[in-house]
């Protein structure tokens, strides 16, 4: 039996290769991009979100205006806080079909030319 090939180097210059990857500058530029549009929109829907509530404590006269029939704001601001969650979602879908899937598709198509070379991943 021998013990000259310890069978761990596969796995450590796998690990390698994953801290080489996210030390690279598109891998940092992938991350960059995601935070771009992630922490902005999220600031936005708090905000959002708060201005709605703040409302509905502080400002009852205002929320309870009816628009039509029982239909008033609080009611619209309510069912507008599902419609932004939908368009954000919206926007998230498109901008990461634009920005982020074809860098994430390039770096996982370089990791995976680095793992066949050193066998099937498992």
């Amino acid at each position: 039996m021998s013990t000259d090939t310890p069978a761990s180097a596969p796995a450590e210059s796998a690990a390698e290769r994953y801290l080489a990857v996210q030390r690279s500058d598109e891998f940092a530029g992938l991350r960059r991009a995601l935070r771009g549009f992630i922490f902005p929109m999220t600031v936005a829907f708090f905000l959002w979100y708060a201005l709605y509530v703040i409302l509905s404590a502080y400002a009852r006269g205002f929320m309870g205006t009816k628009l039509v029939g029982n239909i008033n704001v609080a009611l619209v601001f309510g069912l507008l806080q599902f419609v932004s969650t939908f368009v954000i979602a919206w926007l998230y879908s498109r901008f990461a079909d634009r920005k982020i899937d074809p860098v994430a598709d390039r770096i996982r198509a370089e990791m995976g030319e680095v793992s066949h070379e050193h066998g099937p991943r498992g």
